[in-house]
This record gives C-alpha cells, structure tokens and sequence, in this order.
C-alpha cells in the first residue's frame, strides 16, 4: 500500500476495509452483499419522484429506474447512469444517493440501467442492453417525460467504462446521440500496467488482484479485452473524434487514477472537449460511498459533476420562490 496522504475519514474507511476479506476470495453474491452492506450506512438522500419499467428496443427487454426530481413536469434532459462495482457489484440500491443528487441539482432525470451483472453475464451483454435503454430514451422517451434530444451518459468504475464504450459505439452506429459523457474513475484499459497500478497495489480499498478478479468475472477472454469497446483507451484518434465533450474525475490514491487521466488527453488529443480532475487525498469510490459523502473531495466533485452536466444539458432548475 502507498503511504500516500488520505483525507481522515477516506483513510479510516480503507482501513476498516482492509480487515474484510478480499473481494476475490468472495462468490459473487458474497461480494455484492458485502458492498450493500457498506453502503447502508445512514446518509442523507434528497427526496425524488421514481419508477421502474422495462423498455424495449429491437427486442432486447432492459430494466431501468426512471428517477425525477418531486413535481417536474414537462420534458426533462436525461442522464444515462451505469453504475459501477467491477461489473459485477452495484445496483440501484448501492448507488441510490448518488442518483437522488445527480438528479435533483441537475434538474433532470436519471435513467438507472440495472444491466445485468458478470460472470452470469458477459461482455457485451451489459454494454448492449446500456446500448437498448439508450436507443429506447432517443425513441420513445417522450413517452415518459424523457427529451431523447439532451441525453448524457454517466457512470463510475466499471460504469465509467461502460459509458465510454457506449459513446464509442453510438458513433460507430449512429442512431444514438450523446451530448455529453461523464466518467467518475473509469476503468478504460484492461492491461493493469501504470504506474498508479503499481503504487496502489495493494489498496487503499481498489487492489490491483480485485480488478484481475473483477477483469476474470467480466471478460475472461484475455485477446478480446483489446477491444476498444472493452478497454477504451485502444481507441484510435479516429474512432475518439468526434466523440461527445467529456467529463473525467479521477481518485488520488487508485489502481485507476492513470487510465483515466490517459483517455481525457487521449480524448483532447482528438478534438474532444476534455476537462479531467484529480482530487487529491482520495481513494476509489469516494462520490458513491455513503461512509465519505460528507468529505470535502467528495462534496466538491459531486458539486462539480452536478455542474457539468447541468451545463451540458441545458438545464436550468425552476427558481424557488
């Protein structure tokens, strides 16, 4: 483990953390309820207007929470959220604050993917439905409030990944449009080969075994993980150009931390409008982990994500009087 500096209570949760078993010695099932364990811990979550349905494009059936803010009416600009966990980890339930904040200080709607989940399922499979639930928002949303026309696209971790790819295969495809990405620590190259890789290890929290295991459960075939679809950061500066402006928040102390900084200059290098933080003194997960949302990195960079996107949507919250 790097002896580099923590905030207190990121170094407090890393080293709580570290008295758990590793996640890899763990069933699936083992290691998504260890991290809905983590996150029940109380947390503050804005109120919200929320609904479940399965949307339907060409076939493929995908389950998603349509979540609002109280009250909004009229066509709302929609957030494409794919949560993380390794692929394997995460659901509604563990990113619950996170999309009640988005949604609420964006003034939007978010329109939670709940993919289905490696090694049940597969690369691509997760990616497509991602894919089907995008194509259902630009074609039918209306239906539901949803402006198919100011639709962004989301996510952390694994879901930062997933979000990635998604905007690499709308451009490829053409019949999705995203104006804008934003990737919280996104995965973007399955190599694990970085300097931050070998800093970090062994933790804080993201071990550098728990990615090879999360890399295994997702995608077991080592060859085709040189997909750009897979590993992002492969893309080409053509396949990038033109790619939506983007977002990128990286986690100081993280295995992560230089894959992700490498695609937002991989992606201003290609014409695309890049904007990439790191925040220091943090460790992986901080803007979803309830244990560290009262933390001053994790309530800036949820300021600033809530910022972003509000400016890349257009979307202007309704003046209170």
């Amino acid at each position: 483990m790097s002896d580099s500096v923590l905030e207190p209570a990121a170094a407090e949760f890393a080293a709580a953390a570290a008295h758990s078993p590793p996640v890899y010695e763990l069933t699936p099932t083992e290691a998504r309820n260890g991290l809905q364990d983590i996150q029940s811990s109380p947390a503050a979550k804005p109120l919200v207007d929320d609904a479940w349905m399965v949307v339907d494009a060409d076939g493929i059936g995908v389950r998603v929470r349509v979540v609002k803010p109280v009250g909004a009416t009229g066509l709302l600009p929609v957030v494409l959220y794919l949560h993380g966990g390794g692929w394997v980890l995460g659901s509604a339930a563990t990113h619950d604050r996170l999309v009640r904040e988005l949604c609420v200080g964006v003034h939007a709607a978010v329109v939670f993917v709940e993919y289905d989940r490696a090694p049940e399922a597969r690369h691509p499979v997760a990616l497509e439905q991602a894919y089907a639930a995008a194509r259902w928002i630009q074609r039918n949303g209306s239906s539901a409030g949803l402006d198919g026309t100011r639709l962004a696209v989301a996510g952390d971790s694994a879901g930062g990944n997933l979000a990635a790819a998604l905007a690499l295969l709308s451009r490829r495809r053409g019949d999705v449009t995203f104006v804008h990405q934003s990737l919280y620590y996104p995965v973007t190259d399955a190599s694990q080969n970085t300097s931050s890789y070998r800093e970090f290890a062994d933790g804080p929290h993201l071990t550098a075994k728990a990615m090879a295991w999360f890399w295994d459960a997702y995608l077991p075939d080592r060859a085709r993980r040189n997909d750009v679809l897979a590993s992002p950061l492969r893309a080409d500066f053509g396949e990038l150009a033109g790619l939506p402006e983007a977002f990128v928040v990286v986690d100081d102390c993280d295995v992560l931390r230089d894959e992700g900084e490498a695609y937002a200059r991989k992606l201003t290098a290609a014409g695309v409008r890049c904007t990439s933080v790191r925040y220091n003194a943090t460790i992986h997960d901080f803007m979803m982990l309830n244990a560290l949302r009262e933390t001053a990195a994790a309530k800036a960079a949820i300021t600033q994500a809530i910022h972003v996107l509000r400016e890349s949507l257009k979307s202007f919250p309704p003046v209170r009087n």
